[in-house]
């Protein structure tokens, strides 16, 4: 048996089952374009992950923890105030993990807490300038060549790149028409 090579044309539409997919009239030449459009994307995911990853295990973070810190410092750079409850809120987590989250990240250098401008019920949370300096070098450089390869587009490729983007968006969104036409299948008894 001949392996397959994932990154053949034959071979990725192959591995779509005919019974979830249906290529309909579409001339054989534009399914491989859109199926190399997904593929493509879904390079560039798992090449994104991998740096996520990479930055998480360098400032011995995990994926709640980092969460955490952009939301924090999208914040400061609008000189907006965190809470612990504003965390809470941005990473889907309780009360009491948020307090141990902000305790392992204040304990490793990367928040520091203070009292709050003018609620005395609560503690202010800050992202420490070395974690910022930290990821200003690391992820902030990634964004910048993500955004130079954005740049470098013409403003249609941008435009249709937005669109296509949008619909996709929008075809995955759960509250689409889409699945609404398709409801979930019954629960199990």
């Amino acid at each position: 048996m001949t392996p397959r090579d994932p990154h053949s044309p034959q071979d990725r539409r192959a591995s779509i089952a005919p019974e979830l997919v249906d290529f309909g009239d579409l001339p054989e030449v534009e399914a491989e374009q859109a199926f190399e459009v997904m593929a493509q994307l879904e390079r560039w995911q798992r090449a994104s992950r991998e740096l996520a990853e990479s930055s998480a295990k360098y400032m011995r973070l995990n994926e709640t923890d980092m969460r955490a810190i952009r939301m924090i410092m999208r914040a400061q750079q609008r000189n907006e105030v965190v809470t612990p409850k504003d965390i809470a809120r941005e990473t889907g987590i309780s009360s009491a993990s948020t307090t141990k989250l902000v305790d392992r990240l204040v304990d490793a250098g990367h928040l520091t807490r203070a009292a709050h401008p003018s609620d005395r019920r609560t503690v202010s949370i800050r992202v420490t300038d070395r974690t910022r300096r930290i990821a200003r070098d690391t992820i902030g450089r990634q964004h910048t060549r993500r955004l130079a390869v954005a740049a470098a587009m013409s403003p249609n490729e941008r435009a249709t790149v937005i669109a296509f983007l949008s619909r996709l968006t929008e075809a995955d969104d759960p509250q689409s028409a889409l699945f609404e036409e398709h409801p979930a299948p019954p629960e199990r008894p």
